[in-house]
């Protein structure tokens, strides 16, 4: 890498997407391999996630595999399910599954400067984490409105991040970053159901739960995904619209499809870096 593309403060924003984030080590993969140094990390939700495990210091190897494991399993062996008082599901495996992978951490002990957003659930204030506990921080991120319980933080009882800013470039800004690479892997709705999979709405399944709590937070957050994007030097958007919230079985593919994307844009953000 030529000392010139150093001089330049490098930021990497992840979005929010479920488990379309697996795109997300596809992405920093390719980062890697064209010696595209990350300065900082800014991730919402799965974006968090992701960004939390790499600014850990595990590399995209190791993701990868962690990936093939999570893609054998399936979702219940996260859900620890509760009495619903606040959400459905206690979040008590979920936080085990962090802390054996990023480990009991604080945001001062990671290799990479990190950041992750939630959502005050009484304000509707976006809430940027960047002190404390990461598997804390990470578990507000993530906590999908109904299904999980609420985080409480600060006397602020925190919810999923992508209600808010589920692109995280305005974060990198404030962290100091001057180039910035936003990863999106929250497609429209429209070209999700109609435009990519080329069937009548009519002719889908009639919902579940699970599935409606996640659409409606897809469709509110959706309008906030061009604003989240604004001040991004570079936007990589993985084609992962076929693939659903909750397909864990489908990690693999994620990747691949955030390697492809990550390759097409290249050339730009060498061109723009070099500039």
């Amino acid at each position: 890498m030529p000392a010139k593309l150093r001089k330049r403060k490098i930021g990497l924003a992840l979005s929010s997407g479920a488990a379309r984030g697996w795109a997300h080590v596809g992405v920093l993969s390719v980062l890697e391999e064209e010696g595209i140094p990350i300065d900082m990390i800014a991730g919402t939700s799965a974006g968090a996630v992701i960004g939390a495990l790499y600014a850990q210091g595990k590399d995209t190897d190791q993701l990868k595999k962690l990936a093939v494991k999570i893609g054998r399993m399936k979702m219940a062996f996260l859900a620890d399910l509760t009495l619903p008082k606040t959400g459905l599901i206690e979040g008590r495996r979920i936080k085990a599954w962090l802390k054996s992978n990023i480990g009991d951490v604080e945001f001062k002990d990671l290799r990479i400067p990190f950041a992750c957003v939630a959502t005050d659930i009484m304000t509707g204030e976006e809430v940027v984490c960047r002190d404390g506990s990461v598997i804390e921080a990470v578990r507000a991120s993530i906590s999908i409105p109904v299904v999980f319980t609420l985080t409480k933080c600060n006397a602020r009882y925190l919810v999923d991040g992508a209600l808010v800013n589920p692109v995280p470039v305005g974060v990198l800004e404030d962290m100091g970053a001057d180039f910035i690479i936003a990863v999106n892997v929250v497609p429209n709705m429209v070209d999700r159901v109609r435009g990519v999979n080329k069937t009548p709405i009519e002719d889908f399944r009639e919902p579940n739960i699970f599935s409606i709590i996640m659409r409606t937070i897809h469709i509110a957050g959706y309008q906030a995904v061009e604003a989240s994007l604004e001040g991004a030097d570079v936007v990589i958007n993985p084609k992962v619209g076929r693939i659903g919230f909750g397909d864990i079985s489908r990690a693999q593919e994620c990747i691949m499809k955030g390697e492809t994307a990550a390759r097409a844009s290249i050339p730009e953000i060498k061109r723009r870096l070099g500039a």
